[in-house]
């Protein structure tokens, strides 16, 4: 569901003006995402982007790709957007709305090179871990919107939600790992101030990166 939260004046402002403009409304019909972005690109899927920062660097350093951020939390949802207006990015697109709705009704089958996930909420007491993002529902539905080839990079702080997520994502037959367990860390992924604050504090970050299977795929 959405949440609101608490937005600053900026953040507000940012929704307001420049969500008509960047934003894509929910419906019930999967996105024409050439038409949506005005090229034909490679095109990136984020769930889940918080505050924006990392979303805003990749689609920065990678203006050959487009992205498609979706997120529930209304400020993360005005600081992303602060940003693209700061950078002037023309490759960044955002849903608020529910990912596994977006999934199952605005993306067609097969029509994304990459998707990203990155620092889910880890829900860390043992009786919210159903309340964990990486299901073995979500993961089926974002491999049936990834193009044969096209990957999934997912990245978490918590040791055991990384150890959770490689046993989803191995259950997962359309996907296959390209590392033998966790990945080494892609330089496409740009470390945030908290990963480098964490990693001063002795708390590594696991990536995971796996890739949707081709037919001649075993």
């Amino acid at each position: 569901m959405l949440r609101q939260g608490r937005l600053s004046n900026a953040q507000r402002k940012a929704v307001e003006e420049l969500l008509p403009l960047y934003g894509v409304p929910f419906a019930a019909a999967p996105l024409d995402l050439e038409h949506l972005f005005g090229r034909s690109a490679p095109k990136i899927l984020e769930i889940g982007f918080g505050m924006g920062e990392t979303t805003a660097e990749i689609a920065r350093s990678h203006p050959e790709n487009d992205y498609l951020g979706v997120e529930v939390h209304t400020p993360g949802v005005g600081a992303l957007l602060k940003l693209i207006a700061e950078f002037s990015l023309r490759n960044v697109r955002i849903i608020r709305h529910d990912a596994v709705e977006v999934l199952k009704h605005m993306l067609a089958h097969e029509s994304l090179d990459g998707a990203h996930i990155f620092f889910p909420d880890p829900w860390p007491k043992k009786r919210h871990h159903k309340r964990r993002l990486i299901q073995p529902e979500l993961v089926s539905l974002l491999a049936s919107v990834l193009k044969p080839g096209a990957y999934l990079h997912v990245a978490t702080d918590w040791e055991d939600y990384a150890q959770q997520i490689l046993e989803v994502l191995a259950a997962e037959p359309a996907l296959a790992n390209t590392a033998a367990g966790f990945a080494k860390r892609p330089e496409a992924r740009p470390r945030t101030k908290f990963e480098h604050r964490g990693l001063n504090l002795g708390h590594p970050v696991w990536d995971l990166v796996f890739e949707k299977r081709k037919a001649t795929d075993g």
